[in-house]
């Protein structure tokens, strides 16, 4: 097996950060050691250096959306995979919202087999709730797939899950994890009509917040919280984007928790005073809301009441986004920038370095038992990421790698940058080179 050596940097892992190296050997890591590298260099295959920067697990992404199949023209497995890896997302959960939706062992078995052929990066899949599957759900393979996605408010075609038996049925037997998309339904659309009343065709991005509003959060996640604790299912809440919501979670360890929650990196970043110039770019479901609740957000993820930072990253075409805001739809490029803009906070004194491995590497790990991924242990599969903390770039349209070709940070200046990303031992992002060649391999969980 070859061996490979990362060395002249600073390991970030476990809330540890020092100098150190690592040692490839095959697939996995052999060795992380503190201090100075001071061996045989000529003994390796090959010698990465970090050049003093950041070596960390790589990320995992428990939340994507890369629009295969149906929506191709948005993003697909092989594009979305690509600037995954580009921006040190080794691995990733895709959500079911396709078309057709991924409800069935047919389009689940399809979508891995289509990633085995395509996807640069690590992968699994989530198998969608609607009102009348539950017998798909129930022989759901523990080890091979991530979790059931449940839409607690509007969704895309059948995904809906509006019916108390079957909620019922997935919060008290579902064998696997339960994700929730947590919005009110019949208060967004009160307060649609209201605005709309008031607004008719003049109404603009600016308005999302008010009309996916707080109280449509709060009142869903509530329910889905209440659900859990009363017959015992394994929630995990996606995409908070309040301040009050978090009131709601605790701040034990993941593995005493039966009720997780995540927040994503555009609620940490935005808030609703940047709808002015960003517009339907910062369109999403659920909304950025206040600079109170972007703060809240920021603090209860401190603090442990939020366990995971993922992107909910969900393309979409950028004739589509120029729309008027009623015609454009929810959602945006993330996973390639979603390191770097909290590698900024930061830089900015928001967060810490161990933070951030910590809420994208080792929770999601933790979180859905991911086999020997999210760590750099010996013996665990070597996805790692080095970042150069002090190597400033702009985003642009030339270095956007998603088919749609636009980002929410289009023009921002980052301070840090992903250089390296190593997925199952092989350097698969090499400074703006991909190793085209190269296929991740599906997870697995220990359940």
């Amino acid at each position: 097996m070859k061996k490979k050596l990362i060395y002249n940097g600073i390991i970030v892992n476990e809330n540890r950060r020092f100098e150190g190296y690592i040692i490839i050997e095959g697939t996995r890591i052999k060795e992380v050691k503190e201090g100075k590298f001071t061996g045989k260099k000529e003994t390796f295959d090959s010698l990465t250096d970090a050049k003093g920067g950041y070596i960390i697990p790589g990320v995992i992404d428990d939340q994507v959306h890369f629009r295969e199949p149906g929506l191709t023209y948005k993003g697909d497995i092989h594009s979305e995979s690509r600037a995954a890896v580009a921006g040190g997302v080794t691995s990733y959960m895709d959500m079911p919202n396709t078309k057709p939706t991924t409800t069935s062992w047919e389009a689940l078995n399809w979508k891995y087999e289509t990633a085995e052929a395509n996807s640069l990066a690590n992968y699994s899949f989530y198998l969608g709730a609607t009102n009348t599957n539950f017998d798909v759900i129930e022989k759901a393979d523990i080890q091979k797939v991530c979790g059931i996605k449940v839409f607690m408010g509007s969704s895309t075609g059948n995904m809906l899950v509006d019916s108390q038996e079957m909620l019922v049925r997935l919060f008290s037997s579902s064998p696997l994890l339960i994700a929730t998309h947590c919005e009110e339904e019949h208060i967004i659309q009160e307060n649609l009509k209201r605005y709309k009343a008031l607004y008719g065709d003049t109404l603009t991005a600016s308005a999302h917040p008010a009309i996916r509003s707080s109280e449509a959060c709060y009142a869903s996640t509530a329910k889905a919280v209440e659900l859990a604790h009363k017959y015992g299912g394994r929630l995990h809440v996606l995409h908070l984007s309040t301040r009050r919501e978090t009131e709601l979670f605790d701040a034990r360890p993941i593995q005493a928790k039966n009720v997780t929650c995540e927040v994503c990196v555009h609620h940490l970043w935005f808030s609703d005073k940047d709808y002015a110039e960003k517009g339907n770019f910062i369109k999403w479901n659920p909304a950025i809301k206040t600079e109170a609740d972007r703060e809240g957000l920021r603090e209860a993820l401190k603090k442990g009441r939020i366990d995971v930072v993922a992107t909910d990253h969900a393309p979409h075409s950028l004739e589509e986004k120029k729309r008027p805001y009623m015609e454009a739809p929810s959602g945006g490029p993330l996973i390639q920038h979603s390191l770097t803009a909290m590698m900024e906070l930061v830089k900015h004194g928001v967060f810490t370095p161990e933070m951030v491995v910590e809420k994208m590497a080792h929770a999601p790990a933790r979180l859905f038992n991911i086999r020997e991924r999210g760590f750099l242990r010996p013996g665990y599969f070597a996805d790692i990421t080095v970042i150069a903390p002090d190597n400033p770039w702009t985003v642009t349209p030339e270095n956007i790698l998603y088919k749609c070709h636009w980002s929410p940070f289009m023009g921002q200046t980052f301070s840090c940058k992903v250089t390296h990303t190593f997925i199952n031992g092989t350097l698969v992002y090499d400074n703006g080179i991909l190793n085209e060649d190269f296929r991740g391999m599906a997870l697995e969980f220990d359940r």
